[in-house]
């Protein structure tokens, strides 16, 4: 504090980070963006995006988080200072060109869609979002095993995947096959569209990419 004319005057800060009591929800938030389980993640301060590159850094999982939201989770900023944590790590970032929560919102609008990967499978529209699908349309959650599992498979549309690949794709699972029959049968259940994904004998599984797709992909290759 200091005295000027006889008069105390105290400093206030008027805005200072803290970090929260319960660190539980930002472990989740940084799994699911390593997971790829998110489409977008939002940030409003530049002390939350160092907070939370710091704690992926305490677990070990710093190069995972970046890796997600250099490529499949976008980070969105409401500002250019709220992304200098981000950019000081080479993630780029998008912003809207009002610095406010409501614009971030309707950037977001526009921006997801167009990065959904839209794949012509089996006679249907199929778009992998980071928790869900959507078929021809209608919204089917999946399992985070199933969207492992269908994220591996896109990879390479149309291409076989043996049951080793997609076993390690599967956290947590060990050496056991049959962990994939058992995430893939929920999965075609979720999807509500079996012939989506077709099993090759002895082989392993693929997505029934439609024959034009497919010598697009070939091509592509």
């Amino acid at each position: 504090s200091l005295r000027a004319g006889g008069a105390e005057v105290l400093g206030v800060p008027v805005y200072r980070w803290l970090p929260p009591e319960d660190i539980g929800p930002v472990d989740r938030l940084i799994d699911a963006a390593v997971a790829r389980t998110l489409d977008a993640v939002t940030f409003t301060s530049a002390p939350a995006a160092a907070s939370l590159l710091s704690r992926a850094e305490e677990r070990g999982l710093a190069d995972d988080l970046l890796a997600a939201l250099g490529h499949d989770v976008l980070p969105a900023c409401v500002g250019p200072v709220t992304a200098l944590p981000l950019q000081a790590r080479g993630v780029g970032t998008v912003q809207p060109e009002r610095f406010r929560l409501g614009p971030l919102v309707q950037l977001l609008c526009r921006e997801l869609p167009s990065r959904a990967r839209t794949l012509p499978v089996a006679g249907h529209r199929v778009e992998i979002r980071g928790h869900a699908v959507l078929v021809d349309g209608e919204l089917r959650p999946v399992p985070p095993a199933g969207m492992s599992l269908l994220r591996t498979l896109s990879r390479r549309p149309g291409w076989v995947v043996s049951r080793a690949e997609l076993l390690r794709a599967l956290p947590g699972t060990g050496r056991d096959e049959h962990a994939v029959e058992t995430a893939m049968a929920r999965l075609r259940t979720a999807l509500g569209a079996p012939k989506l994904i077709q099993t090759v004998v002895k082989r392993g599984y693929r997505l029934a990419l439609d024959p034009a797709a497919d010598a697009k992909y070939d091509a592509a290759v």
